[in-house]
C-alpha cells in the first residue's frame, strides 16, 4: 500500500519496516501521523562492478541535525558474521537525506549483504547485492523494466521479480515515475494509488515528493533490496516527450523556462536512484557481455519533426512525401548527441573484442513500425473521431514508408543508421534492451540490408498500452503489426509485466513475463513468450 506523504516531511516508509508498508489503512496512517524518523525508504544498491557497489538510503535525523554521518557495513552474510567492506557518508536536507555511497574491495561475481547505520545507533533494513562476474562466466540474467505508472496499478512485476533467484541485475529503463498530478487520473486510479504531490510536479520539491511517493510501494522496495540496478531515464521523469530544450507537456506560460524544471528533475532522480551522476556508462560482465547505459532524452536530444504538419497540409500525400525526404532524414537530428554517439562507437569497437555480447540499455525502441492498413478496424466501436482521424493519419503515413512514432528512433532514421553501422563495423552482437512503449515487440535491425542485432522490447509494469483502445482480439493486432513491418517478429499489445533476459556465450534469450492482473496485489502469471538469438546471427530465431 502507498501511503500519503505528508510534502512538509517526506519522511514514511522503509524506516516502519517493508512489513509497515503492509498494515491496513488506518494503522499504517497512524503511523505516518506519528511522524516517522530514522530510515524512510529502506536500501539499494547499484553501478555494479567487479570488485565495487554503489549503496543508497534514505535518513531523517531524530534530534534535527542539519547534517548526519551513515556508515555502510558489507559482509558475506545476512547476519554480518563476516565483514569484509564498508564506508561513510554524510547527508543532509541538501540532498533531500538520501545518501550515496560506493564501496570497494569485493569479489567477483559474489552475493554480498549491506547495511547502514545511523548517528543514533539505528540499523537500516538489509540489502543484498552481487557484485559482477570477472573472466569467463556461464551465465548472466537481467530483469528489464519500464512505465511504472503507480495509479494505472500494482506493481506485481517488481514482486515477482524480486521473488527469483535467477537474476543478477535489474535493468529500468525509463519511466520509472510518471509527472502527471492526480487529476489526470480521474476515475481511473486503483485505490490506494494516490500521488503526493497532488499536483503536477514541476519544481525540485515536487519531483522530490513523487519519489518519495513512489518509494514507499513495498513491492518496489523489495526490488531495490535483493538485487543492484542500472537506471536510466526517459521522458516522464521529466516531462512527457521530453528533448534538450523543452517538453510536449512543458508550457512554459504557466510552469516557467524548461532549464530550471529539466535540472529539477535531473537532480531529484540522481537523488533518489543508486546510480552515479556520469551521463553514460558501461559495464563489464566479464568476457560474456557489455551492458551500456545510455542518456537519450535530456541532455542532447534535438526536438522530433513535426509530422502533424503533414497531415495538415493541404496535399497530405505530397507533404508526406516530401517529410520522408526531406526534414525526417536530416542529419543532425540526434538522440544521443555526436559525444555520447562517438563514445558508444568506439566502445563497441573496444568491447566487441573482449565480451560475447553487447547489451544496451535504451529508453525507447530502435526497431522501425508504421501502422497496418487494418488497424483502423481494430478500434473499439465508440472510439473518438480524434482516434480515428490519428490511425488514419499513421495509415496513410505508412504508404509513404514513414513510421508512426516520431518521439522514439523512428523519428532519428539517420542517428539510428549511424548506431546500427557502429554495430556492424565494430562486429558486434548487439542486443538492444528498450522500454517505452507500452506493448512487447521483438525485432530483428537490419541496415543497408545487412543483419545489425536485435530489439528486446519490454512492456510496461503498469502503464495501459494501445489495447485500450482497441476491440479487436489482441492476437490479431499483434499480428497484423508483425505482418505490415519487415523488422518486427512478434508482438504482444495487451498485457503488462516485465521481460527477463538470460545471457550465455551462445545465446541471448528474452522471456517476457506476463502478470495476470495489475487491479490487486498478485504475483500470478498469465503467460510467457521466449524468444532468442544466437551468437553471430545477429536475428532472432
Amino acid at each position: 500500500m502507498v501511503l500519503n506523504i505528508d510534502r512538509r516531511r517526506l519522511i514514511l516508509g522503509g524506516g516502519l519496516g517493508l512489513g509497515a508498508l503492509l498494515l491496513p489503512a488506518g494503522r499504517a496512517l497512524a503511523a505516518e501521523l506519528a511522524g516517522a524518523r530514522g530510515f524512510t525508504h529502506n536500501v539499494a544498491s547499484g553501478e555494479p562492478g567487479p570488485d565495487s557497489i554503489l549503496l543508497w538510503t534514505r535518513y531523517v535525523p531524530t534530534n534535527g541535525e542539519s547534517i548526519v554521518r551513515l556508515d555502510a557495513e558489507v559482509a558475506l552474510d545476512q547476519a554480518f558474521t563476516r565483514k569484509v567492506s564498508g564506508g561513510s557518508v554524510r547527508t543532509g536536507a541538501y540532498r533531500d537525506w538520501t545518501a550515496k555511497v560506493t564501496v570497494d574491495g569485493l569479489k567477483p561475481g559474489t552475493v554480498y549483504w549491506y547495511r547502514f547505520i545511523g548517528p543514533d545507533g539505528s540499523r537500516s533494513p538489509v540489502g543484498r547485492t552481487k557484485t559482477l562476474p570477472e573472466g569467463n562466466a556461464s551465465r548472466f540474467g537481467l530483469g528489464v523494466f519500464s512505465c511504472s505508472n503507480l495509479p494505472n496499478g500494482w506493481f506485481n512485476a517488481y514482486g515477482h521479480a524480486a521473488a527469483r533467484d535467477d537474476l543478477d541485475l535489474w535493468l529500468h529503463v525509463g519511466d520509472y515515475v510518471y509527472e502527471y498530478g492526480n487529476a489526470a487520473y480521474a476515475g481511473k486510479a486503483l485505490p490506494g494509488r494516490v500521488l503526493q504531490p497532488d499536483h503536477e510536479m514541476v519544481a525540485l520539491a515536487d519531483y522530490r515528493l513523487r519519489f518519495a511517493c513512489y518509494r514507499t510501494d513495498p513491492d518496489l522496495q523489495r526490488l531495490h533490496q535483493m538485487a543492484p540496478m542500472v537506471a536510466l531515464w526517459d521522458d516522464h521523469e521529466s516531462a512527457n516527450d521530453s528533448y534538450e530544450y523543452g517538453a510536449q507537456n512543458h508550457q512554459p506560460a504557466r510552469e516557467g523556462e524548461w532549464n530550471p524544471r529539466r535540472a529539477a528533475a535531473m537532480q531529484a532522480y540522481r537523488e533518489w536512484l543508486p546510480i552515479s551522476d556520469e551521463p553514460w556508462k558501461a559495464y563489464p560482465i566479464g568476457t560474456l557481455a557489455t551492458l551500456y547505459r545510455t542518456e537519450s532524452r535530456l541532455l542532447a536530444r534535438t526536438r522530433p519533426a513535426d509530422l502533424d504538419a503533414a497531415f495538415k497540409a493541404a496535399n497530405p500525400d505530397a507533404a508526406l512525401s516530401a517529410f520522408r525526404d526531406g526534414v525526417w532524414q536530416d542529419p543532425s537530428a540526434t538522440m544521443l548527441g555526436s559525444a555520447q554517439e562517438s563514445w558508444l562507437a568506439h566502445a563497441f569497437k573496444a568491447n566487441a573484442r573482449t565480451s560475447a555480447w553487447q547489451l544496451v540499455g535504451m529508453a525507447t525502441i530502435i526497431g522501425r513500425t508504421v501502422m497496418p492498413e487494418a488497424a483502423i478496424d481494430w478500434l473499439k466501436p465508440d472510439a473518438s473521431a480524434g482516434t480515428v482521424a490519428k490511425f488514419r493519419n499513421h495509415i496513410r503515413a505508412a504508404k509513404h514508408g514513414v513510421p508512426m512514432w516520431m518521439d522514439r528512433w523512428d523519428g532519428y532514421p539517420a542517428a539510428r543508421s549511424r548506431l546500427l553501422r557502429a554495430a556492424q563495423r565494430a562486429d558486434a552482437d548487439l542486443v538492444m534492451l528498450s522500454g517505452d512503449s507500452h506493448n512487447a515487440w521483438a525485432y530483428s535491425l537490419v541496415e543497408d540490408g545487412k543483419p545489425a542485432g536485435v530489439d528486446l522490447a519490454g512492456q510496461a509494469v503498469t502503464s495501459g498500452g494501445m489495447e485500450g483502445g482497441m476491440g479487436a482480439d489482441p492476437r490479431v493486432v499483434a499480428q497484423g503489426f508483425v505482418t505490415a513491418n519487415p523488422e518486427l517478429r512478434w508482438a504482444d499489445t495487451s498485457r503488462r509485466g516485465y521481460l527477463m533476459v538470460e545471457v550465455t556465450p551462445q545465446r541471448v534469450t528474452g522471456e517476457w513475463q506476463f502478470l495476470r492482473t495489475i487491479a490487486e496485489r498478485s504475483t500470478q502469471l498469465s503467460g510467457t513468450h521466449r524468444m532468442h538469438v544466437e551468437r553471430g546471427r545477429r536475428a532472432l530465431a
